[in-house]
């Protein structure tokens, strides 16, 4: 697989503070730059950007889901694609900073291609993340 450019996200948050903590401390992502508008995170080697929303439009809104080997994956949702061990500590990192769970860290396909580990949660202002791992990263798009 080639070298792989860094992705530039942006999310609207309402509570700027709260988020910057979570994506600090919790997954502990360094910050770069910031105003009290915005803080750019490196999100493992990506530009995560939380940018201040006027009100929390998600508040409103009923989750929307899709079902994937029999579990109910949250639609949207982001995430990076880490390598084995990296995923598997930061699973126990997550567990025991006692983070809740929409979907709890398992292997999904175990035993056939694209076998892979995930996990998904939310984000202090209910943004889907998943983190998932291959056990052989040539299968990312294998069909």
């Amino acid at each position: 697989m080639k070298n792989i450019n860094p992705f530039h996200l942006a999310i609207p948050v309402h509570d700027i503070e709260k988020c910057r903590d979570f994506y600090s401390n919790v997954l502990e992502c360094s910050e770069g730059r910031s105003t009290d508008k915005w803080v750019d995170f490196n999100f493992f080697g990506h530009q995560l950007v939380i940018h201040k929303s006027p009100s929390n439009q998600k508040a409103d809104e009923e989750p929307i889901t899709n079902p994937v080997d029999g579990k109910n994956v949250p639609v949207p949702h982001f995430g990076v694609v880490l390598d084995w061990d990296t995923w598997m500590s930061l699973s126990q990192k997550l567990k025991a900073k006692n983070i809740p769970f929409i979907i709890e860290p398992y292997i999904r396909f175990e035993g056939e291609i694209g076998e892979q580990a995930t996990m998904f949660f939310l984000d202090p202002e209910g943004n889907a993340l998943e983190f998932k791992a291959f056990k052989d990263i040539h299968q990312l798009f294998a069909k």
